[in-house]
């Protein structure tokens, strides 16, 4: 527990030279690419499992789970429904996704993270988020907290490779 107080202190450092705001809305927007590139990859792995679900009810199994890691409580009733009606299969999939996504680890880390950064510039406490991603083993303690520009590269890189993105485009100074 004192490495996630320690690792909680080291955003409340950060925080306290605050971010600039411009940058809160950008780093949400990377926090969702995560959630979008999670979802695909989840959708992926499990529907084998799944193919007796109903499409519809397989994509919303797959998005309650990225929803409950992230502490984003579905905004409609019918979802909300879902959810409480399939908990345990929820929960069962979020303990076992450490070891079928383990390369997605350092993504959803430091995405949590970033969100609980983003959450405590703006008064909201979503250390309880942290601390659920803990007890479901995939939160990477020893991860170091990247920068936020790190942060957002790492994720264009991520979002470039699962095609939900374009890729970053250098252009050479010298072909013109």
């Amino acid at each position: 527990m004192k490495e996630l107080q320690n690792n909680g202190h080291a955003c409340d450092q950060q925080s306290e030279e605050r971010l600039d705001s411009r940058i809160i809305p950008v780093m949400r927007e990377a926090v969702g690419t995560v959630q979008l590139a999670l979802f695909g990859q989840l959708k992926e792995k499990l529907a084998e499992k799944y193919q007796d679900w109903a499409p519809e009810d397989f994509s919303r199994l797959v998005g309650c789970i990225v929803s409950d890691l992230f502490g984003t409580p579905a905004g409609d009733r019918e979802s909300r429904e879902f959810a409480r009606k399939h908990i345990d299969v929820v929960e069962q999939e979020l303990r076992a996704m450490a070891g079928i996504l383990p390369d997605m680890a350092p993504y959803l880390t430091d995405a949590l993270r970033m969100q609980t950064l983003c959450d405590h510039e703006e008064g909201i406490n979503s250390l309880p988020t942290l601390l659920r991603a803990r007890a479901v083993g995939l939160l990477q303690e020893e991860r170091t907290i990247p920068m936020p520009s790190a942060f957002m590269l790492a994720v264009r890189q991520l979002g470039s490779s699962q095609g939900l993105l374009e890729p970053i485009q250098v252009k050479d100074p010298d072909a013109e």
